[in-house]
């Protein structure tokens, strides 16, 4: 643990390297099957979470109602972060966690490992947000995470706390999948039909995903809607149509 904590430093730049530099070791680890605790209710887990990180005066709700675990965890972050005005700090110092953990199979490891004992994953997570400097909101957040053995979903958690995050600040996010990436000047006339679209009062957030297997074109998730103009969609319609039986009597 004290090698960890030497090779910690004081700003989230330099977190994804750190992980990935294996210093957390785990205790008798093996990576089988993980059996989640009791649930925690979102009543009980506000309540126990805010008392330790927002006063109890201020009144926020969430801008959507988001069900199951990874979702009341989220909820009560977003609402004690708000609470702290530190909603975009703990935004991004919770996402940037998520990335580089996802580059240390050692810490990936090390979350999802049970037989680690609750004081080893508390340590690290302390000496973790330290050396990060993250604010307070995210510190106690992570803590009970590691309290109650659920540092594992810290990735569903981040999800729906950037679902509530977007929809705070008015935005709706759109994901367009292409063959390449879009040139500078498509994506921007992407986002501007997109915003016409919805109109004003929220703004888009556009998402490049790469996919060769739709071949070209582009397919855009938006909202509950998906446009899909790729050439794979484009050729099983066409093969549809060939094989119709053609009416002459229409011709």
């Amino acid at each position: 643990m004290a090698l960890m904590a030497q090779r910690l430093r004081s700003s989230l730049p330099h977190l994804h390297g750190l992980l990935r530099s294996g210093c957390l070791s785990t205790q008798g680890s093996t990576l089988q099957r993980i059996v989640p605790g009791p649930s925690v209710t979102n009543s009980e887990f506000s309540r126990n979470y805010a008392s330790a990180s927002a006063p109890k005066e201020t009144k926020v709700k969430v801008p959507v109602v988001l069900f199951g675990g990874s979702g009341n965890y989220a909820s009560a972050l977003y609402i004690s972060a708000v609470k702290a005005n530190a909603l975009d700090k703990v935004e991004s110092e919770l996402l940037a966690l998520v990335e580089a953990s996802k580059g240390s199979p050692t810490f990936s490891q090390f979350i999802k490992d049970l037989s680690v004992p609750t004081k080893t994953r508390v340590k690290a997570i302390e000496e973790i947000c330290a050396h990060a400097k993250f604010a307070d909101v995210t510190k106690n957040f992570l803590l009970i995470l590691a309290q109650n053995g659920r540092l594992k979903y810290m990735e569903s958690i981040a999800k729906r706390l950037l679902e509530l995050t977007m929809a705070h600040k008015g935005e709706v996010k759109a994901i367009v999948t292409t063959v390449i990436p879009l040139p500078p000047e498509e994506e921007k006339e992407l986002k501007e039909t997109l915003q016409d679209i919805i109109g004003h009062g929220k703004k888009v957030k556009l998402e490049q995903k790469i996919d060769p297997s739709i071949l070209g074109g582009l397919m855009v998730e938006f909202g509950q809607k998906v446009f899909d103009m790729s050439i794979k969609t484009r050729a099983r319609q066409m093969e549809r149509f060939l094989r119709d039986p053609i009416n002459f009597d229409n011709l």
